[in-house]
């Protein structure tokens, strides 16, 4: 009796628990509207805020740093004074050369004198040889002293010009001790204080940084050769920089520079943006976030990316029709609480949303993005399982 007692006990924890396996889960579906919008395909990058024009003003001449005038955000002026090398070696120089070509000079006169002299000397004997005073080889002497005398004319005219160009470049090197602004601008860096010694030898230091003009900037950007066929002048695009988080910076695309970049290995492009800077919030040297717009669609019917990417599980699939190869995307739209496949015809993608061109959908149907299996409520803590369609 016992041990019939417990069969049956035994057949009915048997019978429970194959109930139990054989019981379907409750399916919940994760639905999004199809709505309308924009579309938009962008480029993604980093880049650097730069002044539009940055002049470099170096010294071409060495020299101790004798007086500086221009700092940090100075305004400049074209031809104003930023600082001054000591001008004594090189004004020596100057008078050395200014003595020198006075000398040169008066070598000049004194062959003038001599050349005179020489021609008149010379027909004074060609006169005197046709009476027979004088033989053929003094007339002969005067004549080639006459050509020397003409000849050392050119050397010192020669000798002139060659001081006087010696002089002029001792005065320009004096000139080029004054440190001028070539531009008008700001000064953005200053790498030089009273009493450095500026050495010019082998590379032109760099004493200041003067920026142009700081209400219109740019961002160098640099983007991979997968992406850089795609984007092309006058481009729109939207960065971000940190400082200033949430508030994007309207840009477009001003040049595509054709010399590649290579890092490790890595072929990427410059792309260069336009933005306007009136309100001086920008400066340089910041690290931009840049978007370029490539393409753009306004005001599409669109469906989230995850409902193309979404596929009912093996509880539903049988249910649904299979999507024969070449047949285009689809979506699962929940009509009367049950998924209905509706194929469709894509057009731009911006992995986010895709813009429908064709398809049996209308704003506001719920496409499916996802599903979620298991009972509800405390329960659902133990055998749930949630599958998006990322």
């Amino acid at each position: 009796m016992a041990a019939a007692l417990a069969a049956l006990v035994l057949a009915g924890v048997a019978g429970v628990a194959w109930w139990a396996a054989r019981r379907q889960p409750a399916v919940q579906y994760l639905t999004a509207p199809v709505s309308r919008g924009d579309v938009t395909r962008s480029v993604h990058a980093t880049g650097t805020v730069n002044p539009v024009l940055t002049v470099l003003v170096g010294s071409y001449v060495s020299g101790v740093i004798q007086s500086q005038s221009c700092d940090f955000n100075t305004r400049v002026h074209k031809g104003q004074l930023c600082a001054r090398i000591d001008p004594r070696p090189y004004q020596t120089v100057v008078d050395e050369n200014v003595a020198q070509l006075a000398v040169a000079r008066a070598q000049l006169d004194k062959d003038r004198a001599a050349l005179d002299y020489a021609r008149i000397n010379e027909r004074r004997q060609t006169s005197l040889i046709g009476r027979g005073v004088v033989s053929q080889d003094v007339v002969d002497a005067a004549r080639n002293a006459l050509a020397q005398a003409r000849a050392q004319i050119s050397l010192d005219q020669a000798a002139v010009r060659e001081r006087e160009a010696a002089l002029e470049a001792a005065r320009v090197n004096l000139g080029y001790t004054d440190i001028v602004s070539p531009v008008d601008g700001t000064v953005v860096s200053r790498n030089v204080t009273i009493g450095q010694t500026v050495a010019a030898s082998f590379q032109t230091p760099t004493l200041f940084l003067i920026a142009t003009d700081l209400t219109r900037m740019q961002v160098d950007t640099n983007v991979s050769e997968s992406d850089i066929g795609s984007v092309h002048d006058a481009d729109p695009a939207r960065f971000t920089v940190e400082a200033y988080p949430g508030q994007p910076f309207e840009a477009r695309v001003v040049q595509v520079r054709q010399a590649p970049q290579a890092v490790q290995n890595v072929i990427t492009y410059d792309v260069v943006l336009g933005v306007d800077n009136a309100a001086l919030r920008l400066k340089p040297g910041m690290t931009a976030t840049v978007d370029i717009v490539t393409e753009q669609r306004r005001g599409v019917l669109r469906v989230p990316d995850q409902a193309l990417r979404f596929e009912p599980g093996a509880l539903v699939a049988p249910q649904a029709p299979e999507r024969k190869q070449g047949s285009g995307a689809r979506v699962w739209v929940l009509r009367e609480g049950k998924p209905v496949a509706v194929p469709l015809r894509i057009g731009l993608d911006d992995d986010s949303y895709a813009e429908v061109l064709g398809g049996q959908l209308r704003q506001g149907d719920a496409v499916i993005v996802g599903e979620q299996r298991g009972a509800s409520g405390a329960g659902a803590r133990a055998g749930t399982s949630l599958r998006l369609g990322l």
